[in-house]
């Protein structure tokens, strides 16, 4: 079998030195070798190296999780050690100097499954199973970090430029890992990862994917290539960058959208609007809301299929310039001027759905739009459109699928936990953020990365991703949904000990602070869709 030695000596490992103990079933082979059972890889994992993934190390003969499980705390006091060794596992059950035990019965800890080891695989229960109170009330949370080949990303990209073409493919160092999903309001969704590209294509290809998966729920930058379209930088909580400009403004709306929030303030300062976007270009004096001000029309005619009044399609092609179109000239968008009814000195205002672009013109005699100085009262209702625009984001969400095995770690009859989530019996979360339940069968979550906390995520070279996952619920309803009551645990205990097994368990915790606007986990019913 292949020797795994992907990092040389034990990076990272800042936590105490566990005791060298007899490996249960992780079995030592002849060269002293211990074999991890934590993914199907089963590399063999010679004394001070790490696995293929790096989260496993052999340590002293010992199989050991190389992170230490991070636990959440309402509040954490200036001092507070961050990182505790679990002593118990070493000298008894003595607690932790660092360790406030006013706490043990308080609802003030919850154990993520960032850092606790896995289920897999699955015959053997989840590696933490804590019991706690919250608000008076016996609770259980089963805790493991699920490995995910049945999982993606959904990103959304708050830009009017244009990324890419519906169902393009998106590429990572020249692999396809995804591709462009619908446009939403002000945003052009991406999905990013899934099994096809994590194990459908070539080694290289669910290499690159899992790569850019892990980076990407560690709230890092990812560089991606859409076919047809741009180049792009994401980053979770960042301004996307598009083809090397960083973005600043989501739209405002539509151009539709933008005249019927503007008309009012731009009645009396202009005889026309024409404002442009690559979906929806309105024109105000032909549109509903500059009929219902009494405009007098001005004989614009525009390029485009005119859907409704005022609002007109494909003015322009797709693209990086003004409102999401190709065009640097918006002039270019205007066919002509009704004779009939234009009239010399009529006042043009075009502007983007940002505000980004915004020119004025003045028609001469001869009904040509002259570019001219615009007028403060105008100058003010562009500026005020941008300022209406909220700040560009790249938003990452992780969407997994939790119905396979994993379930076996939490009952021994994993369907009562299915249909006990979807009767709101047990809350989900994703390292302690809440997660969305897709309706439907089985387990599909979704959780926004922000809300987790920092490097949440791994990988196991199957590939496939690692992510933390929790399931929360009163202890009785763990007892009649036939949970491992054997081995549900103290949360004092848990936090003197760490996992219930010796084998790949994490030897220390990390304090995190619930992140902010994230509900406490326990006690709180599951987000159903």
């Amino acid at each position: 079998m292949t020797e795994h030695t992907k990092t040389d000596g034990l990076p990272g490992i800042d936590v105490p030195q566990a005791a060298p103990e007899p490996v249960a079933s992780g079995a030592r082979t002849a060269s002293a070798k211990v074999e991890c059972n934590a993914c199907p890889v089963l590399c063999q994992i010679s004394e001070g190296r790490t696995g293929a993934c790096d989260r496993y190390a052999n340590q002293a003969g010992a199989l050991v999780r190389v992170d230490p499980v991070v636990l959440l705390r309402r509040t954490l006091e200036v001092g507070d050690a961050e990182l505790v060794p679990f002593a118990g596992r070493a000298d008894g059950d003595a607690a932790p100097a660092e360790w406030s035990g006013d706490l043990l019965h308080a609802d003030e800890v919850f154990v993520t499954g960032v850092g606790s080891s896995t289920t897999y695989p699955d015959y053997k229960p989840a590696p933490f199973i804590v019991a706690s109170q919250a608000r008076g009330v016996d609770m259980v949370t089963v805790v493991t970090e699920g490995i995910f080949s049945y999982c993606s990303f959904k990103v959304k990209i708050d830009t009017d430029r244009f990324l890419g073409p519906e169902q393009a493919n998106i590429r990572c160092k020249g692999e396809v890992v995804g591709h462009v999903t619908t446009a939403e309001y002000g945003s052009q969704m991406l999905s990013l990862g899934g099994v096809h590209h994590l194990t459908g294509g070539s080694k290289k290809e669910g290499r690159i994917t899992a790569e850019m998966m892990q980076l990407l729920g560690n709230k890092q930058a990812v560089e991606l290539t859409i076919d047809g379209g741009s180049q792009i930088v994401v980053q979770a909580g960042r301004a996307p960058i598009v083809n090397g400009v960083e973005e600043q403004r989501m739209r405002v709306g539509c151009g539709s959208a933008t005249i019927g929030i503007f008309a009012k303030q731009l009645l009396g300062h202009v005889d026309e609007v024409v404002v442009v976007d690559d979906h929806i270009t309105g024109v105000l004096t032909e549109h509903q809301a500059g009929r219902c001000l009494d405009m007098r029309r001005s004989g614009i005619k525009m390029l485009g299929r005119k859907s409704t009044p005022g609002r007109y399609f494909q003015v322009a092609n797709p693209g990086t310039g003004w409102g999401g179109t190709d065009i640097a000239e918006p002039l270019s968008i205007i066919e002509g001027w009704n004779p009939e009814v234009a009239w010399p000195g009529l006042r043009l205002l075009m502007t983007s759905t940002t505000g980004e672009h915004a020119s004025w013109y003045v028609l001469d005699d001869a009904l040509r739009p002259v570019e001219q100085a615009m007028p403060a009262a105008v100058r003010a209702v562009v500026e005020r459109i941008g300022e209406n625009c909220e700040p560009s984001l790249s938003t990452v969400l992780f969407l997994g699928g939790a119905g396979g095995s994993l379930r076996a770690g939490v009952t021994d009859n994993p369907v009562r936990l299915t249909r006990a989530i979807k009767q709101a019996m047990v809350n989900v979360t994703c390292g302690g953020a809440p997660a969305y339940v897709w309706p439907g069968g089985g387990i599909t979550v979704m959780a926004d990365v922000m809300r987790m906390p920092d490097n949440s995520f791994g990988t196991v070279p199957t590939p496939a991703i690692v992510a933390p996952i929790e399931f929360s619920m009163a202890l009785e309803d763990y007892r009649l949904l036939g949970g491992h009551m054997e081995y549900v645990r103290p949360l004092d205990q848990v936090l003197r000990r760490g996992a219930w097994h010796d084998e790949g368990a994490p030897l220390a915790l990390r304090w995190a602070q619930n992140a902010p606007g994230n509900p406490w986990p326990l006690g709180q019913p599951p987000l159903l869709g």
